[in-house]
């Protein structure tokens, strides 16, 4: 589902819902538009389930994938990132089917492997983000420290 431009995550989860593919499409629009970050809002999926094929199927599911939406994204459009059940080897696949037909183009997607072209501290930017917001919100608050809490995320 495309809300606007710049951002699609690639997902491979058992069942991707366009109302819920449309909530995440905005989601990411509002959270780029709120950092100043120049990407719009784009979700999609593929329903599968990937604890079902082997590491070739999903391999072959992933080309396949890029085959299908290469001319609606680009390393200046809808740039796809890891999201449920994917990681750096998904996106170092799609990296690769993509340069096939375009070109060098390690800036198609993110999440790639550091030696391919991918962002250390990428894993864990998520995580550690999530620190950084609870930090700040809890100083707002003047609720103490991290250390002096329990979350559940």
């Amino acid at each position: 589902s495309k809300h606007t431009h710049d951002q699609c995550a690639s997902r491979l989860p058992c069942c991707v819902a366009h109302p819920c593919a449309c909530s995440l499409a905005s989601l990411m629009t509002w959270k780029t538009a709120v950092m100043d970050i120049p990407y719009g809002g784009a979700k999609g999926g593929v329903t599968v389930d990937p604890k079902r094929l082997s590491e070739r199927e999903l391999e072959k599911l992933t080309r396949k994938l890029v085959q299908a939406i290469k001319e609606i994204i680009g390393p200046s459009e809808d740039i796809p990132a890891p999201d449920m059940n994917t990681g750096a080897r998904e996106m170092a696949w799609f990296f690769d089917e993509y340069s096939k037909y375009k070109g060098f183009s390690p800036g198609v997607v993110t999440g790639k492997p550091v030696h391919l072209h991918g962002s250390l501290g990428r894993e864990a930017a998520t995580g550690r983000g999530t620190v950084f917001a609870i930090r700040e919100m809890l100083k707002a608050q003047h609720a103490g420290r991290i250390q002096d809490h329990s979350f559940v995320i």
